[in-house]
């Protein structure tokens, strides 16, 4: 399956945007007071929309999870845009760090999220890798045998190669080996011997 953003014409963003406003002024948030709407659109071209919902122990679901849910729900795996309306006019609403991680999932790097003004106007667009960057995902786990390999759930390498790596050298290693070097038995009794 190949995966890939689908950039939205004024037009369809116009139309997802609202059927976000739509879900975001049917949320659920007596304890926030922030409605947030998205309307997710995959690649067989259906949307689906979803909206925060809240609850009394303050661990609710997110707009961007519950329109996700609903997707996954319906059998389908592959988010082509992300269109998420807030209630603000003052700052525009971006998917938190949990929604980032979920969305990150089911989208390529090259996916876009645009963000949208509370009355539907259009606020900002980023690409899944800028919101998330150098990010953890399936093929992460493929590559130590945690998952069989198969054809990736995410986009990171299907969308313009794999994902780049950072090599980074354990200092800690280092340092332990050469501080074993100058520690003996013998020296550790003389450091630790206390005056009588």
């Amino acid at each position: 399956m190949t995966r890939g953003g689908t950039k939205l014409t004024p037009q369809k963003l116009a139309a997802l945007a609202k059927v976000a406003a739509a879900a975001r002024n049917r949320a659920y948030c007596p304890y926030s007071n922030h409605p947030v709407g998205v309307a997710l659109v995959t690649a067989s071209g259906k949307v689906y929309a979803g909206a925060n919902v809240e609850v009394a122990h303050y661990k609710g679901v997110c707009a961007e999870a519950s329109a996700i849910s609903a997707m996954v729900t319906a059998g389908e795996r592959d988010i082509r845009a992300v269109v998420v309306v807030g209630p603000s006019m003052q700052y525009l609403c971006t998917p938190c760090g949990d929604c980032r991680q979920r969305l990150r999932e089911f989208c390529a790097p090259d996916t876009q999220i645009y963000s949208m003004w509370k009355d539907g106007r259009h606020g900002a667009t980023h690409a899944m890798a800028d919101l998330l960057p150098q990010s953890f995902g399936p093929e992460n786990l493929q590559e130590v045998g945690a998952l069989p390999q198969t054809k990736s759930a995410a986009g990171a390498k299907t969308a313009g190669g794999k994902q780049k790596k950072e090599r980074v050298k354990n200092k800690a290693t280092k340092t332990i080996k050469k501080n074993k070097k100058n520690v003996s038995p013998g020296s550790l009794r003389r450091r630790n011997a206390r005056p009588s």
